[in-house]
């Protein structure tokens, strides 16, 4: 959300959506901004990458370090979620996150031991 916010310009849209989708919940951040060119979609989960730095300055300074969605993948995955962007320059991006309403069987949480069958 935060992403979108910061390199949507001020005249476009931040659309946030949450919906279930068979035993998922969805969660979509999507904008109507720039877009991600097919190179910067590909690359925008790696560790350190920033899709356009300089448009980040222009968009207020935001200097961040490229970690905000590798994080977001590292943490979905854990969860045995997914997550992916859909995006075309100059058409806007929405970013995609799946994650499971419930672990399949007990202990496959994270942090959530197996329970005995007692």
């Amino acid at each position: 959300m935060t992403n979108a916010l910061t390199h949507t310009p001020p005249d476009a849209s931040v659309t946030l959506r949450l919906r279930a989708e068979e035993a998922m919940a969805v969660v979509e951040v999507a904008d109507t901004g720039p877009g991600l060119s097919e190179e910067q979609a590909e690359r925008v989960f790696e560790r350190f990458y920033r899709a356009d730095a300089a448009r980040s300055r222009r968009a207020g300074g935001a200097n961040g370090t490229g970690l905000g969605l590798a994080i977001v993948a590292a943490l979905v995955a854990v969860h045995q979620g997914t997550v992916e962007v859909d995006s075309t320059p100059g058409g806007g991006a929405t970013f995609r996150v799946r994650l499971p309403l419930a672990p399949e069987e007990p202990g496959d949480s994270p942090g959530e031991p197996a329970r005995d069958a007692r």
